[in-house]
Protein backbone atom coordinates (compact mmCIF):
# COMPACT_ATOMS: atom_id res chain seq x y z
CA UNK A 1 0.00 0.00 0.00
CA UNK A 2 2.87 2.30 0.91
CA UNK A 3 4.57 1.65 -2.43
CA UNK A 4 1.29 2.31 -4.24
CA UNK A 5 0.97 5.72 -2.57
CA UNK A 6 4.54 6.67 -3.45
CA UNK A 7 3.92 5.61 -7.05
CA UNK A 8 0.86 7.88 -7.23
CA UNK A 9 2.84 10.86 -5.84
CA UNK A 10 5.62 10.31 -8.34
CA UNK A 11 3.04 10.09 -11.12
CA UNK A 12 1.53 13.44 -10.07
CA UNK A 13 4.97 15.08 -9.92
CA UNK A 14 5.86 13.71 -13.34
CA UNK A 15 2.63 15.03 -14.83
CA UNK A 16 3.20 18.44 -13.21
CA UNK A 17 6.79 18.56 -14.48
CA UNK A 18 5.70 17.58 -17.97
CA UNK A 19 3.01 20.27 -17.85
CA UNK A 20 5.55 22.96 -16.87
CA UNK A 21 7.99 21.73 -19.52
CA UNK A 22 5.28 21.74 -22.19
CA UNK A 23 4.10 25.21 -21.09
CA UNK A 24 7.65 26.64 -21.22
CA UNK A 25 8.26 24.92 -24.55
CA UNK A 26 5.06 26.44 -25.94
CA UNK A 27 6.02 29.88 -24.60
CA UNK A 28 9.49 29.65 -26.12
CA UNK A 29 7.99 28.40 -29.34
CA UNK A 30 5.63 31.37 -29.49
CA UNK A 31 8.47 33.79 -28.57
CA UNK A 32 10.86 32.34 -31.14
CA UNK A 33 8.23 32.31 -33.87
CA UNK A 34 8.12 36.11 -33.96
CA UNK A 35 11.86 36.79 -33.88
CA UNK A 36 12.89 35.95 -37.45
CA UNK A 37 14.79 38.80 -39.08
CA UNK A 38 15.36 40.68 -35.83
CA UNK A 39 18.79 41.35 -34.32
CA UNK A 40 20.00 39.47 -31.29
CA UNK A 41 20.09 42.68 -29.23
CA UNK A 42 16.47 43.55 -30.06
CA UNK A 43 15.30 40.06 -29.12
CA UNK A 44 17.35 40.06 -25.92
CA UNK A 45 15.97 43.44 -24.87
CA UNK A 46 12.39 42.28 -25.46
CA UNK A 47 13.01 39.05 -23.57
CA UNK A 48 14.39 40.92 -20.55
CA UNK A 49 11.67 43.56 -20.51
CA UNK A 50 8.87 41.00 -20.84
CA UNK A 51 10.17 38.06 -18.79
CA UNK A 52 12.72 39.28 -16.23
CA UNK A 53 11.26 38.90 -12.74
CA UNK A 54 12.52 42.29 -11.48
CA UNK A 55 12.17 45.76 -12.98
CA UNK A 56 14.69 46.48 -15.75
CA UNK A 57 16.03 49.97 -16.55
CA UNK A 58 15.83 50.18 -20.34
CA UNK A 59 18.08 53.26 -20.55
CA UNK A 60 20.83 51.62 -18.49
CA UNK A 61 20.58 48.46 -20.58
CA UNK A 62 20.90 50.37 -23.85
CA UNK A 63 23.78 52.52 -22.55
CA UNK A 64 25.64 49.39 -21.41
CA UNK A 65 24.99 47.63 -24.72
CA UNK A 66 26.13 50.62 -26.79
CA UNK A 67 29.26 51.06 -24.68
CA UNK A 68 30.05 47.34 -25.01
CA UNK A 69 29.65 47.48 -28.81
CA UNK A 70 32.12 50.36 -29.09
CA UNK A 71 34.56 48.71 -26.66
CA UNK A 72 34.40 45.51 -28.70
CA UNK A 73 36.12 47.37 -31.56
CA UNK A 74 39.34 47.26 -29.56
CA UNK A 75 39.97 50.90 -30.52
CA UNK A 76 40.97 53.02 -27.53
CA UNK A 77 40.04 56.20 -29.39
CA UNK A 78 36.38 55.41 -30.13
CA UNK A 79 33.93 56.13 -27.33
CA UNK A 80 30.26 56.19 -26.35
CA UNK A 81 28.65 59.21 -24.64
CA UNK A 82 25.39 58.72 -22.68
CA UNK A 83 22.67 61.31 -23.33
CA UNK A 84 23.13 62.64 -19.79
CA UNK A 85 26.77 63.56 -20.57
CA UNK A 86 26.42 64.87 -24.12
CA UNK A 87 25.76 68.52 -23.22
CA UNK A 88 28.91 68.67 -21.09
CA UNK A 89 30.84 67.07 -23.97
CA UNK A 90 29.55 69.71 -26.40
CA UNK A 91 30.50 72.51 -24.00
CA UNK A 92 33.99 71.08 -23.70
CA UNK A 93 34.42 70.92 -27.47
CA UNK A 94 33.11 74.48 -27.84
CA UNK A 95 35.46 75.74 -25.10
CA UNK A 96 32.39 77.47 -23.73
CA UNK A 97 29.93 76.74 -20.97
CA UNK A 98 27.01 78.30 -19.14
CA UNK A 99 28.02 79.18 -15.60
CA UNK A 100 29.28 81.88 -13.25
CA UNK A 101 32.98 81.82 -14.19
CA UNK A 102 34.84 80.44 -11.20
CA UNK A 103 37.35 77.64 -10.65
CA UNK A 104 36.79 75.96 -7.30
CA UNK A 105 38.36 73.49 -4.90
CA UNK A 106 36.65 71.71 -2.00
CA UNK A 107 37.74 72.87 1.43
CA UNK A 108 39.04 70.35 3.97
CA UNK A 109 36.27 68.18 5.45
CA UNK A 110 33.85 69.54 2.83
CA UNK A 111 33.45 72.81 4.73
CA UNK A 112 32.55 74.85 1.66
CA UNK A 113 34.30 75.43 -1.66
CA UNK A 114 37.26 77.74 -2.11
CA UNK A 115 37.35 79.99 -5.17
CA UNK A 116 40.73 79.47 -6.86
CA UNK A 117 40.23 81.61 -9.96
CA UNK A 118 37.64 84.09 -11.17
CA UNK A 119 37.26 84.49 -14.95
CA UNK A 120 38.04 88.11 -15.81
CA UNK A 121 34.92 89.83 -17.11
CA UNK A 122 32.74 86.86 -16.15
CA UNK A 123 29.55 86.98 -14.05
CA UNK A 124 31.29 86.17 -10.75
CA UNK A 125 33.98 88.79 -11.42
CA UNK A 126 31.34 91.42 -12.15
CA UNK A 127 29.43 90.48 -8.99
CA UNK A 128 32.55 91.00 -6.85
CA UNK A 129 33.61 87.44 -6.02
CA UNK A 130 37.36 87.12 -5.42
CA UNK A 131 39.91 84.29 -5.25
CA UNK A 132 40.14 82.74 -1.76
CA UNK A 133 36.46 83.46 -1.03
CA UNK A 134 34.92 80.31 0.48
CA UNK A 135 31.37 79.65 -0.75
CA UNK A 136 29.23 78.14 2.01
CA UNK A 137 25.70 78.62 0.70
CA UNK A 138 23.96 78.51 -2.69
CA UNK A 139 20.67 80.41 -2.61
CA UNK A 140 19.26 79.31 0.75
CA UNK A 141 20.97 75.90 0.77
CA UNK A 142 24.04 75.29 2.92
CA UNK A 143 26.71 73.31 1.07
CA UNK A 144 28.65 72.38 4.21
CA UNK A 145 29.24 68.64 4.13
CA UNK A 146 28.38 68.35 0.43
CA UNK A 147 30.73 66.86 -2.13
CA UNK A 148 32.25 69.06 -4.82
CA UNK A 149 29.91 67.60 -7.46
CA UNK A 150 26.82 68.19 -5.32
CA UNK A 151 27.81 71.82 -4.78
CA UNK A 152 28.55 72.33 -8.48
CA UNK A 153 25.08 71.11 -9.45
CA UNK A 154 23.51 73.76 -7.23
CA UNK A 155 25.63 76.51 -8.77
CA UNK A 156 24.97 75.39 -12.35
CA UNK A 157 21.83 76.41 -14.22
CA UNK A 158 20.37 77.84 -17.41
CA UNK A 159 21.70 81.00 -19.05
CA UNK A 160 20.21 84.30 -17.84
CA UNK A 161 19.11 82.85 -14.49
CA UNK A 162 20.36 84.21 -11.18
CA UNK A 163 21.96 82.40 -8.25
CA UNK A 164 22.84 83.80 -4.82
CA UNK A 165 26.29 82.73 -3.59
CA UNK A 166 27.16 83.33 0.06
CA UNK A 167 30.89 83.31 0.79
CA UNK A 168 33.15 83.73 3.79
CA UNK A 169 35.63 86.58 3.41
CA UNK A 170 37.79 87.59 6.37
CA UNK A 171 35.45 85.67 8.64
CA UNK A 172 32.34 87.53 7.47
CA UNK A 173 29.52 86.21 5.27
CA UNK A 174 28.97 88.15 2.05
CA UNK A 175 26.21 87.29 -0.44
CA UNK A 176 26.60 87.89 -4.18
CA UNK A 177 23.85 87.81 -6.80
CA UNK A 178 25.32 86.24 -9.95
CA UNK A 179 23.62 85.88 -13.34
CA UNK A 180 24.69 82.78 -15.22
CA UNK A 181 25.71 83.18 -18.86
CA UNK A 182 27.87 81.55 -21.52
CA UNK A 183 31.56 81.89 -20.79
CA UNK A 184 34.36 81.34 -23.28
CA UNK A 185 37.03 79.16 -21.68
CA UNK A 186 40.59 80.54 -21.95
CA UNK A 187 42.52 78.10 -24.14
CA UNK A 188 45.84 79.82 -24.78
CA UNK A 189 47.69 81.62 -22.00
CA UNK A 190 50.87 83.60 -22.64
CA UNK A 191 53.54 85.01 -20.38
CA UNK A 192 56.87 86.64 -21.11
CA UNK A 193 59.59 85.00 -19.06
CA UNK A 194 62.98 86.41 -18.15
CA UNK A 195 65.26 86.61 -21.17
CA UNK A 196 62.40 87.52 -23.51
CA UNK A 197 61.10 83.95 -23.68
CA UNK A 198 57.45 83.82 -24.73
CA UNK A 199 55.69 80.88 -23.04
CA UNK A 200 52.34 79.94 -24.61
CA UNK A 201 50.31 77.19 -22.94
CA UNK A 202 47.63 75.58 -25.12
CA UNK A 203 45.01 73.64 -23.13
CA UNK A 204 43.38 71.95 -26.14
CA UNK A 205 42.69 72.38 -29.85
CA UNK A 206 38.92 72.71 -29.56
CA UNK A 207 36.87 75.69 -30.76
CA UNK A 208 38.46 79.15 -30.37
CA UNK A 209 41.94 77.64 -29.95
CA UNK A 210 43.41 79.10 -33.15
CA UNK A 211 42.08 82.61 -32.54
CA UNK A 212 43.37 82.68 -28.97
CA UNK A 213 46.73 81.06 -29.78
CA UNK A 214 47.51 83.37 -32.69
CA UNK A 215 46.55 86.36 -30.51
CA UNK A 216 48.94 85.05 -27.83
CA UNK A 217 51.77 84.70 -30.38
CA UNK A 218 51.20 88.25 -31.61
CA UNK A 219 51.14 89.52 -28.02
CA UNK A 220 54.48 87.86 -27.28
CA UNK A 221 56.00 89.25 -30.49
CA UNK A 222 54.74 92.74 -29.64
CA UNK A 223 56.42 92.46 -26.24
CA UNK A 224 59.74 91.59 -27.87
CA UNK A 225 59.90 87.83 -27.41
CA UNK A 226 63.08 86.32 -28.85
CA UNK A 227 61.93 82.70 -28.53
CA UNK A 228 58.54 80.97 -28.31
CA UNK A 229 57.90 77.91 -26.13
CA UNK A 230 54.60 76.14 -26.79
CA UNK A 231 53.35 74.01 -23.91
CA UNK A 232 50.98 71.25 -25.10
CA UNK A 233 51.56 68.94 -22.13
CA UNK A 234 48.31 67.39 -20.88
CA UNK A 235 46.66 68.66 -24.07
CA UNK A 236 44.11 66.02 -25.23
CA UNK A 237 43.94 67.31 -28.80
CA UNK A 238 40.80 68.57 -30.48
CA UNK A 239 39.82 69.75 -33.94
CA UNK A 240 42.36 69.31 -36.74
CA UNK A 241 41.07 72.55 -38.30
CA UNK A 242 42.11 74.56 -35.24
CA UNK A 243 45.57 72.99 -35.16
CA UNK A 244 46.05 73.59 -38.90
CA UNK A 245 45.26 77.33 -38.55
CA UNK A 246 47.97 77.69 -35.89
CA UNK A 247 50.52 75.70 -37.91
CA UNK A 248 49.71 77.72 -41.03
CA UNK A 249 50.44 80.90 -39.07
CA UNK A 250 53.76 79.55 -37.79
CA UNK A 251 55.19 77.61 -40.74
CA UNK A 252 56.32 78.54 -44.28
CA UNK A 253 54.76 77.26 -47.48
CA UNK A 254 54.44 73.49 -47.70
CA UNK A 255 52.43 70.43 -46.73
CA UNK A 256 50.94 70.55 -43.24
CA UNK A 257 48.63 67.63 -42.76
CA UNK A 258 47.11 64.69 -44.63
CA UNK A 259 43.85 62.92 -43.80
CA UNK A 260 42.74 59.54 -45.17
CA UNK A 261 39.09 58.73 -44.42
CA UNK A 262 37.19 55.42 -44.33
CA UNK A 263 36.14 55.79 -47.98
CA UNK A 264 39.78 55.95 -49.08
CA UNK A 265 39.58 59.67 -49.87
CA UNK A 266 42.78 61.60 -49.13
CA UNK A 267 42.91 65.30 -48.30
CA UNK A 268 46.11 67.31 -47.85
CA UNK A 269 46.26 70.78 -46.29
CA UNK A 270 48.96 73.24 -47.33
CA UNK A 271 50.51 76.24 -45.59
CA UNK A 272 51.07 79.63 -47.20
CA UNK A 273 54.43 81.43 -47.33
CA UNK A 274 53.83 83.62 -44.27
CA UNK A 275 55.52 82.35 -41.12
CA UNK A 276 57.00 83.28 -37.76
CA UNK A 277 60.78 83.59 -37.81
CA UNK A 278 61.67 82.91 -34.19
CA UNK A 279 63.39 79.99 -32.46
CA UNK A 280 60.71 77.69 -31.05
CA UNK A 281 60.32 74.73 -28.72
CA UNK A 282 57.36 72.47 -28.00
CA UNK A 283 56.79 70.78 -24.63
CA UNK A 284 55.03 67.38 -24.70
CA UNK A 285 54.35 64.51 -22.31
CA UNK A 286 52.50 61.19 -22.21
CA UNK A 287 49.20 63.09 -21.89
CA UNK A 288 49.71 65.02 -25.14
CA UNK A 289 47.37 63.38 -27.62
CA UNK A 290 46.19 63.66 -31.21
CA UNK A 291 46.37 67.26 -32.48
CA UNK A 292 48.86 68.12 -29.72
CA UNK A 293 51.19 65.38 -30.98
CA UNK A 294 50.82 66.42 -34.61
CA UNK A 295 51.44 70.05 -33.67
CA UNK A 296 54.81 69.09 -32.20
CA UNK A 297 55.61 66.66 -35.01
CA UNK A 298 54.89 69.20 -37.76
CA UNK A 299 57.05 71.91 -36.18
CA UNK A 300 59.81 69.34 -35.69
CA UNK A 301 59.67 68.02 -39.27
CA UNK A 302 59.99 71.58 -40.58
CA UNK A 303 63.02 72.06 -38.29
CA UNK A 304 61.11 75.00 -36.85
CA UNK A 305 61.08 73.78 -33.25
CA UNK A 306 62.85 71.49 -30.81
CA UNK A 307 60.61 69.03 -28.97
CA UNK A 308 61.25 68.78 -25.22
CA UNK A 309 59.73 66.53 -22.57
CA UNK A 310 58.51 62.94 -22.57
CA UNK A 311 57.49 60.55 -25.35
CA UNK A 312 53.84 60.71 -26.38
CA UNK A 313 51.53 57.70 -26.71
CA UNK A 314 50.70 57.99 -30.41
CA UNK A 315 47.19 58.76 -31.66
CA UNK A 316 46.94 58.62 -35.42
CA UNK A 317 43.18 58.19 -35.94
CA UNK A 318 40.57 60.93 -36.11
CA UNK A 319 36.99 60.62 -34.91
CA UNK A 320 33.62 61.94 -35.99
CA UNK A 321 30.89 62.33 -33.39
CA UNK A 322 27.50 60.94 -34.39
CA UNK A 323 24.45 61.79 -32.28
CA UNK A 324 22.01 58.92 -31.75
CA UNK A 325 18.17 59.17 -31.61
CA UNK A 326 17.96 59.24 -27.80
CA UNK A 327 20.42 62.14 -27.44
CA UNK A 328 23.45 59.96 -26.74
CA UNK A 329 26.38 59.92 -29.15
CA UNK A 330 29.30 57.88 -30.38
CA UNK A 331 32.75 59.14 -31.29
CA UNK A 332 33.96 56.76 -33.96
CA UNK A 333 37.41 56.52 -35.54
CA UNK A 334 36.70 57.16 -39.22
CA UNK A 335 40.13 57.89 -40.64
CA UNK A 336 43.87 58.29 -40.24
CA UNK A 337 46.09 61.31 -40.42
CA UNK A 338 49.72 61.83 -41.31
CA UNK A 339 52.48 64.36 -40.60
CA UNK A 340 53.96 66.69 -43.26
CA UNK A 341 56.48 63.95 -44.15
CA UNK A 342 53.77 61.29 -44.37
CA UNK A 343 54.37 59.60 -41.02
CA UNK A 344 51.62 58.05 -38.91
CA UNK A 345 51.90 58.57 -35.17
CA UNK A 346 49.51 55.74 -34.27
CA UNK A 347 51.06 53.71 -31.43
CA UNK A 348 54.38 55.41 -32.20
CA UNK A 349 54.01 58.94 -30.88
CA UNK A 350 56.84 61.43 -30.95
CA UNK A 351 60.13 61.06 -29.12
CA UNK A 352 61.41 64.45 -27.88
CA UNK A 353 64.74 65.78 -29.09
CA UNK A 354 65.47 66.56 -25.45
CA UNK A 355 64.00 63.94 -23.12
CA UNK A 356 63.48 65.02 -19.55
CA UNK A 357 60.91 63.66 -17.10
CA UNK A 358 59.13 65.40 -14.25
CA UNK A 359 59.05 63.92 -10.78
CA UNK A 360 55.69 62.62 -9.55
CA UNK A 361 55.24 65.71 -7.41
CA UNK A 362 56.11 68.03 -10.31
CA UNK A 363 53.69 66.18 -12.61
CA UNK A 364 50.88 66.61 -10.07
CA UNK A 365 51.62 70.31 -9.73
CA UNK A 366 51.66 70.67 -13.52
CA UNK A 367 48.26 68.95 -13.83
CA UNK A 368 46.83 71.26 -11.16
CA UNK A 369 48.29 74.31 -12.92
CA UNK A 370 50.51 75.10 -9.94
CA UNK A 371 53.99 74.30 -11.28
CA UNK A 372 55.82 77.61 -11.59
CA UNK A 373 57.70 78.17 -14.84
CA UNK A 374 60.89 79.00 -12.95
CA UNK A 375 60.74 75.58 -11.22
CA UNK A 376 59.62 73.52 -14.22
CA UNK A 377 62.53 71.32 -15.45
CA UNK A 378 61.07 70.97 -18.95
CA UNK A 379 60.53 74.70 -19.42
CA UNK A 380 64.03 75.35 -18.07
CA UNK A 381 65.45 72.80 -20.52
CA UNK A 382 63.71 74.57 -23.42
CA UNK A 383 65.09 77.93 -22.30
CA UNK A 384 68.58 76.45 -22.04
CA UNK A 385 68.37 75.53 -25.73
CA UNK A 386 67.95 79.20 -26.58
CA UNK A 387 70.71 80.30 -24.21
CA UNK A 388 73.08 77.80 -25.82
Amino acid sequence: MKNSRIDRILSYLLVALLSVTVTVAVMLGVFNAGQKGRSKLDVLEQLILECYIEDADKTKMEDAAANAMVNALGDRWSYYIPASDFQAYQEQMRNAYVGVGITIEMEENNQGICVLEVAEGGPAHEAGIQPQDVIVKVNETSILGMTSEEAKKLIQGQANTTVALTALRDGQEVTFSVTRREIITPVAKAQLLEGKIGLISIANFNSNCATQTIAAIQDMQAKGAKMLVFDVRNNPGGYAEEMIKVLDYLLPEGKLFTQLDYTGKEHTTMSDANCVNLPMAVLVNAQSFSAAEFFGAALSEYDAATVVGERTVGKGYFQNTFQLPDGSAVGLSVGKYYTPKGNSLEKVGITPDVQIALSEEEAQLLYAGKLEATKDPQILAAIQLFNN
